[in-house]
């Protein structure tokens, strides 16, 4: 596939979605193409982005490590000699890791932090030289964080830590960028339908099928919020835990169990 250069106004754009092997990435990076832009997906798994590039033409496989320097120095090699510039970022790459008490693995918190915000903004730091080339009025920089923030959960302390961190960081990020014109959305989805979660013990209320997550993402970040949470409900749920904090406490520990811990990133969340 030919890409020598991005491209605006209605014609497609360049964009690189990260975590995209499988779950809201892959769905990400299918319906963009679908639209017409021209879709970097990058992930670990390179089986997973073989398997996708066939499905679009419009789609370029790129693997990396988004924890390991070289690995991300190599993606941006390949990102430049492919492309001008970059329109848009959807970071999306994560990972998820559960403390079970009373004898947490504390090495998991670091872990968690090293894929979730760490090699979020090692992400950053990649793509937003190549930001500040595109020929777009306004390029984007979108982060996928969730909406466990909202409220404290059982064995979450590593996981909404993290997506705590990227809340803030780029909500900071924005009014840092705002003087290049470079835009900065925070996306926080609740539970979506992914081979991660399907590993989760405990309901999951208003569970999203995968694919009208991506649509929904695609549709509201357009006019570039500052930030999107998604579904209502769930938001309005997770209240409970600052209007009724005892309540909440009783209603988490009553309902989520163990489950089985996953050290592979990926785009996927808890929550």
């Amino acid at each position: 596939m030919t890409q020598a250069e991005t491209t605006s106004g209605n014609q497609g754009k360049v964009i690189w979605v990260t975590g995209a092997s499988s779950g809201l990435g892959r769905s990400l990076a299918l319906a963009l193409a679908a639209q017409g832009h021209s879709v970097i997906a990058s992930a670990r798994d390179e089986a997973s982005l073989s398997s996708l590039k066939k499905s679009s033409p419009s789609i370029m496989a790129l693997p990396c490590d988004i924890t390991d320097e070289s690995s991300l120095q190599a993606a941006r090699e390949k990102i430049s000699a492919s492309f001008s510039g970059l329109d848009q970022v959807i970071l999306n790459a994560g990972n998820c890791e559960y403390l079970d008490f009373p004898e947490p693995d504390w090495s998991a918190i670091r872990r968690v932090m090293e894929v979730n915000y760490f090699g979020t903004v090692n992400c950053l730091q990649i793509a937003l030289p190549l930001l500040r080339k595109s020929v777009a009025t306004r390029p984007h920089i979108v982060v996928v964080a969730s909406q466990v923030t909202n409220a404290p959960f059982a064995r979450a302390e590593a996981y909404g830590a993290s997506k705590a961190a990227l809340q803030y960081f780029y909500d900071s990020l924005r009014i840092d960028l705002a003087p290049e014109n470079i835009d900065v959305s925070v996306v926080n989805p609740g539970f979506v339908d992914t081979p991660l979660t399907r590993k989760n013990d405990f309901d999951m209320p208003f569970l999203m099928d995968v694919e009208d997550a991506a649509q929904r993402i695609i549709k509201q970040i357009a006019p570039r919020p500052r930030s999107y949470s998604f579904p209502k409900r769930l938001r309005a749920l997770l209240l409970i835990s600052k209007l009724l904090p005892g309540t909440w406490q009783k209603m988490v520990s009553r309902d989520i169990g163990k489950s089985e811990p996953s050290s592979q990133p990926t785009q996927d969340s808890k929550l």
